[in-house]
């Protein structure tokens, strides 16, 4: 036997199907309908890992699952609902569920939770489906280069707040993923997988946007920036709707990201590495952004807007996630007064608060202080690195930018690819 897995839920049909799935993949399974039961079970029988519906009659799935991690810390529980929000997956994953599902739920998207959660990998033609990235962010043309190795996290964490243009209360649970995934965001009530890649881009207004089959991403490039400063290479992102603003910067990302412990794995992941000149916009039109080759990557940008803002300009050279996280991560988004009006009658900057956003005013900016003197213009450098990660892997290149935005960036990704090439 694989390994003993205890099922916890009132409906006899779940239980019927996930017994005779897990058992077929040569697992012992066990199950009940008794919440009550469920602690003696875990004492007496030794599972290696528990399936736990949320709603369950006499004790509540929540309460068994403190309960459980408070009799059993080291216990993998995957937690299912079918009435699963965002507030409930954080509260179960804060109290330490390895997963949360939502009902109704293919097989294969269970069975892909229960091997991540026992430290194992599920070899199946539909995983290479779900969770890889697209050929096309694998099989760029360029030259070898030095490889690095693969980083994911060690333990799923949790993280919640308001959606920047939504508005909304939204949150993410990020999850650890084995070789080879790429970076996938997923809907909580969707199985639908969305690479992080250029070909899912979906929208630049005003934040970057992914999209796949209906379901949408939005507002990733603070998150995907904060996984490329810290060379995270294969993550879930399970979310709803919106990737939250929180404080407006990528630290609180890299802090999450710290807590959750980073760790290397046995793949590889080779460079991308810039070996001639990639360029959108013209100086003389007032915008500019291109990439060169170079030994490391670069950011140079160059930020101008009216007085009282005026011209800054900001040098960034990568070296590690420490000068990610000193330089960049807590660089705000930032935003103008007299934008406001026109930015409500789009339906965005629903969530803007004067603690998750820089706001500029005739006279200057009007929630002081800043942390950084040109904080601005290191937050369109922050902006930048999380729209570069779309291309699927690390970027080893100079980027030269003049007053753009994501637009911009995505563009200059898109011309990357194009230009290196990929088979179809």
């Amino acid at each position: 036997m694989d390994g003993t897995i205890l099922v916890v839920d009132d409906e006899a049909k779940i239980r019927t199907t996930l017994r005779g799935v897990l058992s077929d993949e040569g697992f012992h399974v066990l199950d009940t309908d008794e919440g009550t039961k469920v602690p003696e079970l875990v004492a007496t029988q030794r599972p290696h890992l528990v399936i736990l519906d949320i709603w369950m009659p006499q004790v509540s799935g929540i309460e068994l699952l403190a309960q459980l991690k408070a009799q059993e810390p080291e216990l993998p529980i995957i937690v299912i609902s079918g009435h699963g929000t965002i507030e409930t997956a954080v509260r179960a994953t804060k109290l330490g569920a390895t997963d949360f599902i939502e009902k109704p739920f293919s097989l294969d998207t269970l069975l892909r939770s229960v091997y991540r959660a026992m430290g194992r990998e599920l070899q199946s033609h539909t995983e290479e489906e779900a969770l890889s990235p697209p050929p096309a962010a694998l099989t760029l043309t360029a030259p070898a280069h030095p490889r690095l190795r693969a980083r994911t996290i060690k333990r799923s964490v949790v993280i919640q707040g308001q959606g920047l243009h939504s508005g909304i209360r939204t949150g993410v649970i990020l999850q650890p993923l084995p070789p080879a995934s790429g970076i996938i965001f997923s809907a909580l009530s969707s199985e639908i997988a969305i690479p992080a890649t250029i070909e899912y881009v979906h929208s630049t207004g005003y934040a970057t946007s992914l999209c796949h089959q209906g379901v949408v991403a939005r507002t990733v490039e603070h998150l995907l920036s904060a996984l490329h400063g810290y060379g995270i290479t294969n993550l879930l992102v399970k979310m709803q709707g919106e990737i939250p603003i929180l404080d407006g910067s990528a630290v609180e990302f890299c802090q999450l990201l710290e807590s959750a412990g980073i760790t290397e794995q046995h793949e590889t992941v080779e460079e991308l590495g810039i070996e001639q000149s990639y360029s959108v916009g013209e100086l003389s039109t007032g915008k500019f952004l291109c990439i060169e080759p170079c030994e490391r990557l670069e950011v140079h940008y160059t930020l101008v807007y009216p007085e009282p803002v005026g011209r800054q300009e900001y040098h960034y050279i990568h070296r590690d996630a420490e000068s990610y996280r000193e330089e960049i991560a807590p660089a705000r988004t930032f935003g103008f007064v007299k934008e406001i009006h026109a930015l409500e009658q789009m339906g965005l900057a629903n969530g803007g608060r004067l603690h998750n956003c820089i706001l500029i005013g005739e006279q200057g900016v009007i929630n002081p202080p800043l942390r950084f003197a040109d904080e601005l213009v290191r937050h369109k450098v922050l902006d930048l690195l999380g729209d570069l990660s779309l291309l699927g892997r690390p970027v080893r290149g100079k980027v030269t930018a003049y007053r753009t935005g994501h637009a911009d960036n995505i563009a200059l990704v898109r011309a990357i690819r194009d230009g290196m090439g990929h088979s179809e």
